[in-house]
């Protein structure tokens, strides 16, 4: 396998084409706009130039990784000679259903077809496909270069042959595989949700403020990060997006949204993103600063 696809390149799809180009993998890095992709191209080299700075990578293997991406604008003609696909749209399932149908299409019959979803059924992606054994998750972490975990999830139908195959290719680009079976949040999400659900639900209830949270967690648990600030660098609207899945594929009122994170989300607050969620985040800075609205008086 030596052509790789990647569909979607926002923060986890040029973490991917990254990834695979470095290791030597000729990468096609889709996306609807030309400027989203020079943006992620942009992205992509000053990340290697962090790497070459810290002297993890040479300047020629700088260059040699850049050289190994392609883009395009059209999934028909960034998949057609792929071997393996990675889709890393939005976190939305219409829109991966209709990116998997038309990969599906356009992909050779052999190439297998991933999705970096967190928390969306493999299961059901594969459904809207011909080829249900050879649909996998790779639910690769952020920021990608730097993290070492792949969740790969198999679906109902997909193959022993699959399966092997991408727990190979994922330890090839030095990272550590994880199998798990296709159920909602899978296995990382499952567990992470609830805790920074039970945060916000801390401060919507007035327990502690956003500070003596996060602090709690940080010095307590010896989290790198505490749970609302986890939850700002993930996207406030990704991490409803997953609560919503959770409680509606386990029907448990556990899984629930807090009211607070809803809200947030429709006032357009979705944390790093948009400068503002639990914290306020101005360019350039990196002072974490309380946002206003949950500042104490």
């Amino acid at each position: 396998m030596k052509n790789i696809a990647v569909i979607g390149s926002g923060t986890m799809g040029n973490g991917i084409a990254h990834v695979f180009a470095q290791h030597g993998y000729s990468v096609s890095l889709i996306d609807i706009s030309e400027e989203a992709l020079k943006k992620a191209l942009g992205t992509i080299e000053k990340n290697l130039d962090r790497q070459v700075a810290k002297q993890t990578l040479t300047e020629e293997g700088k260059k040699a990784t850049l050289a190994n991406i392609q883009t395009y604008t059209q999934i028909k003609d960034g998949v057609a000679t792929a071997d393996l696909v990675v889709e890393a749209a939005t976190e939305n399932v219409d829109l991966k259903l209709n990116i998997f149908k038309e990969m599906d299409a356009h992909a050779k019959a052999e190439a297998i077809l991933s999705t970096n979803t967190s928390s969306i059924s493999i299961t059901k992606i594969a459904s809207v496909t011909k080829r249900p054994d050879k649909v996998i998750g790779m639910h690769f972490m952020n920021p990608v270069p730097v993290m070492k975990l792949v969740e790969v999830i198999r679906g109902y139908n997909t193959s022993d042959a699959v399966t092997t195959t991408i727990m190979d290719m994922s330890k090839k680009l030095q990272k550590v595989p994880v199998e798990v079976n296709d159920y909602p949040g899978f296995v990382a999400n499952r567990i992470l949700m609830p805790m920074i659900n039970e945060a916000i639900y801390s401060l919507y209830e007035g327990v502690a403020g956003v500070e003596e949270i996060d602090t709690v967690m940080k010095l307590g648990m010896a989290h790198p990060m505490g749970p609302l600030q986890l939850a700002d660098f993930i996207g406030l609207d990704v991490c409803l997006s997953i609560l919503r899945v959770l409680h509606d594929g386990f029907g448990n009122s556990k899984y629930a949204p807090c009211p607070l994170l809803v809200n947030m989300v429709q006032a357009g607050h979705k944390g790093v993103k948009s400068g503002n969620g639990f914290y306020q985040y101005t360019a350039g800075s990196k002072d974490l600063v309380v946002a206003t609205q949950f500042k104490k008086v």
